[in-house]
């Protein structure tokens, strides 16, 4: 990839999405980060979007309103409660209800639209199919085809201008290989926010399956986790 290449990075604030923020970093892409305030639980994601965006000193951080609560059927959007304390074997069973429907698809869609107005190339997103809840938006199926639908539903994929390539350097890796990838490339996992479901100061539940899968991966990377802590909501 040559210097400079412009990249729109789906920015969450959380481990995933600010490790592939360092990794398009690395490549020196020019970053446009982009977040949405969809009705989630809470703020504090933003809020740590907010603070990666600077940190990365990104050329443009974009959040973009959709109401998913309108939608609903999702933990995330609904009144409908974040599952906790699950082992590895229940996360693995079921699609949980934390799946916001149609989500990922929806992001990128977005994603895309901006992209083919900045002339960028590239899309990252920090999907995962290994150590992650069994989102079905998160499987390598589901970023190929999206890749395929971008270039056949844009200007300039169907004038040959721009081959659209979503980026998914997380998508094989488990989170354990996440951090240390991100430790090497120097990221401050103190900044990030990754629970479902934090108390009114932002500290995390400890709990949630997001809060227990980024757990599992500080002490299989044996790297010490900086995540505060709360209680139980």
């Amino acid at each position: 990839m040559g210097a400079n290449k412009k990249a729109v990075i789906l920015s969450s604030g959380g481990l995933d999405s600010t490790t592939i923020m360092a990794i398009a970093k690395s490549e020196n892409c020019e970053l446009f980060s982009l977040s949405f305030r969809y009705g989630q639980r809470h703020s504090h994601e933003l809020a740590a979007a907010e603070r990666v965006a600077k940190i990365f000193d990104v050329r443009e951080h974009l959040v973009i309103d959709i109401d998913f609560t309108k939608i609903g059927g999702s933990a995330l959007t609904d009144d409908i409660a974040v599952p906790k304390g699950r082992d590895a074997g229940e996360m693995e069973k079921d699609i949980p209800v934390t799946y916001v429907p149609a989500r990922n698809t929806i992001f990128l869609s977005l994603a895309l639209g901006w992209a083919e107005v900045l002339e960028a190339d590239n899309i990252f997103i920090g999907v995962n199919a290994i150590d992650y809840s069994g989102y079905p938006d998160c499987r390598p199926e589901f970023i190929k085809a999206f890749e395929d639908l971008a270039n056949i539903a844009t200007k300039v994929g169907v004038q040959g201008k721009t081959r659209f390539k979503i980026r998914t350097p997380l998508i094989n890796l488990t989170k354990a290989e996440i951090i240390k990838k991100g430790v090497e490339l120097g990221v401050d996992y103190a900044i990030t926010h990754s629970c479902y479901d934090p108390n009114d100061g932002g500290s995390a539940c400890g709990f949630c399956d997001s809060c227990l899968l980024r757990k599992k991966g500080f002490e299989e990377a044996g790297v010490p986790d900086p995540t505060i802590y709360g209680v139980i909501n």
